[in-house]
């Protein structure tokens, strides 16, 4: 059986081991030997995914080389900040896909400018993990430079509930997977303003098209914006009610801080990073983003989110595009 080492045992990473885990030999690795000792005792990850079993064929380990050893396919489950440390601690013979989004913090490099391998790639898409935990269907995209690969990577993850997509446009999903956090929590703070849905369906809206400027301006292609990455992701982000990126929003609008914000979230939310990031790469590339603007704002505490919202409604009348 095919071998694939799914490298962090958070929320996404137990839920993408656990269905892979029916037609694959899946290894979960953990770096807390504490912790992967309590998963594999109880075969719950009841802090990042309550209530939801894990499958007795997913083998859990701390043990970074036995996880890698035979893996076909190494799946990186960290946060971006943590894919720097752990990419240099895999070989680079090793095929490797990271599932997280966003840009690094400090470099602003996104997660194929960190990583060296050779064959490696992005699976990205809408995807809750407590969804595709519980089996329910989900459709993803994964990206590579190396069409190949894509392709044979798409090939050996999809199946079951989970299709699977491939696209030699990583830039591309890369960008939509970043920029539609910032987007959410932009939805998130006009939600919880009670601006209806009407103004939401307009930030997802100037959202998209936000992305899509940046994105093209790094190179990315234009339908991969309107497909599953990009349309697809932030739609489920800005709407969902699992998603952390609106919850912030939803909470900044109650004017609570964000430092209580994110100690109480209890998981990454990639958007608070990415939003600086996003502006800082904006504005190097001449790319006009007034709501991610209006976002960082409000996250380095220069705009109350009324405030913000105000400044987007009072900006001149443009053409769209």
């Amino acid at each position: 059986m095919t071998k694939v080492a799914v490298l962090g045992a958070g929320a996404w990473g137990t839920a993408i081991a656990g269905v892979l885990a029916g037609r694959l030999d899946v290894a979960l690795w953990a770096r807390d030997p504490a912790q992967a000792e309590s998963l594999a005792r109880s075969r719950r990850n009841e802090r990042y995914l309550p209530g939801i079993d894990i499958p007795a064929a997913v083998g859990i380990t701390a043990d970074l080389s036995g996880a890698l050893s035979h893996a076909r396919l190494v799946l990186a489950a960290t946060p971006v900040a943590g894919l720097r440390q752990l990419a240099e601690k895999i070989p680079s013979a090793c095929a490797l896909v990271w599932l997280c989004k966003g840009f690094e913090e400090g470099t602003g490099l996104l997660p194929h400018q960190v990583v060296s391998q050779h064959r490696c790639g992005a699976l990205s898409g809408p995807s809750f993990a407590a969804e595709v935990a519980r089996g329910l269907p989900c459709a993803l995209t994964l990206a590579s430079r190396d069409a190949a690969f894509a392709r044979e990577a798409a090939a050996l993850l999809h199946g079951g509930r989970m299709r699977v997509y491939y696209s030699a446009d990583l830039v591309g999903v890369e960008i939509g997977g970043a920029v539609k956090n910032v987007m959410a929590i932009a939805a998130g703070i006009s939600d919880g303003l009670g601006l209806g849905l009407n103004a939401r369906a307009a930030l997802i809206t100037r959202g998209l098209a936000e992305i899509a400027r940046l994105g093209a301006a790094l190179g990315g292609s234009p339908e991969t914006f309107f497909g599953l990455a990009g349309a697809g992701d932030l739609i489920l982000t800005a709407t969902g009610d699992l998603s952390r990126n609106r919850r912030v929003g939803l909470q900044l609008a109650q004017g609570l801080p964000l430092p209580r914000i994110l100690a109480e979230l209890g998981h990454v939310a990639e958007g608070v990073r990415s939003a600086r990031e996003v502006a800082r790469l904006a504005k190097s590339k001449g790319v006009d983003m007034p709501v991610s603007d209006a976002v960082h704002a409000v996250l380095e505490g220069r705009l109350t989110p009324a405030a913000a919202v105000e400044r987007l409604l009072s900006r001149d009348p443009k053409q769209e595009r």
